[in-house]
C-alpha cells in the first residue's frame, strides 16, 4: 500500500474525530485585535500546544512576545532530510455585524459540506490540516520523512506586529530548508493553485492647506487657492488616462515576466470580459500590454483609496475648504523597495504641488513583494501532489495582495516560501458567514500529508535558492 493510499484510509477513519477537534479549535473566540480576547488568545496557544503534543511534535514552547504568543513545536530525527518550517495563525477577525451571521460564528456549523465558523478558512482549519497530517505520517509510520517546525503565530490579522523581532531573534531556532503557509486560496473550486509571489504595499496620505479656516466662496472665491483643486491636480498627475503611472522612475526596478509565466497566465484562459460582468463594470482597466492577470499579479499599482475636505452634506454651502487630504496606496512587485517608491511620490508630489497651499506627506506601514521561482523544486512539487489528489493540472500563480511577513520570512530567513492554500475566494474570511468548504479539508489533508514525502526527495542543497 502506497503512502497516499495509507494517508487515505487514516483520514477517512478519522474524519467525525478530527473535525470535532477542528471545531473545539474554532469555538475559542481568539480575536487578536480586542484586549477583551486576551484570556481567550492564551486559551488557543494553549490548545495548539497540546494538539501539537498529540501529533508527536516535541520541544513545544509558547514563546511569549510583546502581544500575543507564537507556539512552536519540531520533529528533528530525519537524518539527512530537509527541514520544513510551517507557518500559521491563531487569530482571527472581529465578527461584526453579528446579525449577518447565520449561524454564530463560534459555534461551528455543517451545511452543505462546508464548515460555518469565524477561522474555519482563515486560518485555523488551514493550520488544523498540518498538524494533523504530522499526526497521520506519525501514527501510520511511526517517523516523519522529512523535519518539520511549527511556527504558528497569534498577530497576523493586526499586522504580525512582533513577529519579525521574533524571527530575529530565533533565526537558528527557525532554521529550515523551505518555509510552508497555507494561508492563501486556489484558484477556483476544484481548481488547486501554488501562490508563488505577491505584491509588496506601501501608502501615504497627503494633506493640503490653504488658509486658516474655510472661507466664504463669494468674498474670496477666485483669488484665494482652493485645497480640493490643488489636490485634485497632483491626484490627477499620477497615471496616465490609461492606467500607465507615471512618477519619474516608478518602474526602473519591476521584474519583467518571464516568458514561461505569461504562457502559464494565458494557459488559465481567464474570462475578463465574465469578470467586468460579475463585479459590474462596463469595462476592465489597466495598461494595455498586458492581460488582467498580468496586472493584478505582477505589475505595480498606485490608488486613490479615499478623499476628504470640504462640505459633503444635503445641499450646497459656498465655502473654500480650509484643507482637503487623500490617502494613496501602491501594490509593488519584485524588485521595487517600498522606502524608495514613497521618495519618489513624495518627490512627484512636490513637483506637482501648486501655489497658494502647503502640502504634506505622511507614511503609512511598508510591505515588501516576494517572490519564489515558480519552477523552483519545492513550488514544482506541491503543484505533483496538488495532482496526484485533484487528479487536475495545478496552476502557479501570484498573489495580488500582500502578507508582509512573507517578505520578512524571505528576506531574515532567506528561504524559499511555498503558499499552498486550500480556501476559495467565495469563503467570507473577514466577513460574517465565513466557512471552509470541507471537500478541500479532506483532499488538503492528503496534499499535505504527500507533500512532506515529495520534498523528502530532494537534498538540502537541490532545495536552496
Amino acid at each position: 500500500m502506497s503512502h497516499l493510499e495509507k494517508l487515505d484510509n487514516y483520514f477517512t477513519n478519522k474524519r467525525d474525530e478530527h473535525l470535532s477537534e477542528l471545531n473545539e479549535f474554532l469555538r475559542i473566540p481568539s480575536i487578536s485585535s480586542l484586549s477583551e480576547h486576551k484570556h481567550d488568545m492564551q486559551t488557543a496557544a494553549e490548545w495548539l500546544q497540546q494538539s501539537f503534543k498529540k501529533a508527536g511534535l516535541e520541544n513545544i514552547t509558547i514563546d511569549e512576545t510583546a502581544g500575543h504568543p507564537v507556539v512552536y513545536g519540531d520533529w528533528l530525527h530525519a537524518e539527512g532530510k530537509p527541514t520544513i518550517l510551517v507557518y500559521g495563525h491563531y487569530d482571527v477577525q472581529p465578527v461584526d455585524p453579528l446579525n449577518l451571521w447565520t449561524s454564530a460564528p463560534f459555534e461551528p456549523e455543517i451545511r452543505d459540506n462546508k464548515l460555518y465558523a469565524r477561522g474555519a478558512s482563515d486560518d485555523k482549519g488551514q493550520v488544523f490540516m498540518h498538524i494533523k497530517a504530522i499526526e497521520a505520517l506519525m501514527q501510520e509510520h511511526g517517523s516523519l520523512p522529512v523535519n518539520v517546525k511549527f511556527m504558528i503565530e497569534g498577530e497576523e490579522e493586526i499586522g504580525s506586529a512582533h513577529l519579525e523581532e521574533y524571527i530575529h531573534k530565533n533565526t537558528e531556532k527557525l532554521a529550515a530548508d523551505i518555509i510552508v503557509i497555507s494561508d492563501t486560496g486556489m484558484q477556483g473550486p476544484g481548481q488547486p493553485a501554488v501562490c508563488y509571489g505577491l505584491r509588496g504595499l506601501t501608502g501615504v496620505q497627503i494633506d493640503v492647506r490653504g488658509a486658516k479656516s474655510d472661507l466664504h466662496s463669494g468674498l474670496y472665491g477666485g483669488g484665494v487657492q482652493n485645497p480640493i483643486h490643488a489636490l485634485a491636480e497632483i491626484l490627477a498627475s499620477f497615471r496616465d488616462q490609461e492606467g500607465t503611472i507615471v512618477v519619474d522612475g516608478f518602474y526602473d526596478n519591476v521584474r519583467p515576466l518571464s516568458s514561461e509565466e505569461r504562457e502559464a497566465y494565458q494557459a488559465l484562459d481567464f474570462d475578463e470580459d465574465a469578470l467586468a460582468k460579475e463585479i459590474g463594470v462596463s469595462k476592465l482597466f489597466g495598461e494595455k500590454e498586458f492581460s488582467y492577470l498580468e496586472q493584478t499579479w505582477a505589475r505595480p499599482t498606485l490608488e486613490v483609496n479615499g478623499i476628504f475636505g470640504g462640505f459633503s452634506g444635503e445641499g450646497i454651502k459656498t465655502v473654500l475648504p480650509a484643507e482637503a487630504g487623500a490617502k494613496i496606496t501602491c501594490r509593488l512587485v519584485p524588485d521595487q523597495e517600498p522606502d524608495e517608491i514613497v521618495e519618489k511620490l513624495k518627490a512627484h508630489i512636490n513637483k506637482h504641488s501648486i501655489p497658494g497651499v502647503t502640502v504634506e506627506v505622511s507614511e503609512f506601514d511598508k510591505g515588501k513583494p516576494f517572490i519564489t521561482p515558480f519552477d523552483h523544486p519545492a513550488i514544482q512539487a506541491a503543484g505533483r501532489s496538488y495532482e496526484k489528489v485533484y487528479h487536475v493540472p495545478t496552476s502557479y500563480t501570484r498573489g495580488g495582495g500582500s502578507i508582509p511577513i512573507v517578505a520578512a520570512f524571505d528576506e531574515i530567513l532567506q528561504l524559499p516560501v511555498v503558499l499552498m492554500g486550500f480556501g476559495l475566494a467565495s469563503e467570507n474570511f473577514h466577513a460574517p458567514n465565513e466557512h471552509f468548504h470541507l471537500e478541500n479539508f479532506d483532499k488538503g489533508l492528503r496534499v499535505i500529508g504527500d507533500y512532506y514525502y515529495e520534498i523528502a526527495g530532494f537534498t538540502k542543497d537541490e532545495l536552496k535558492k
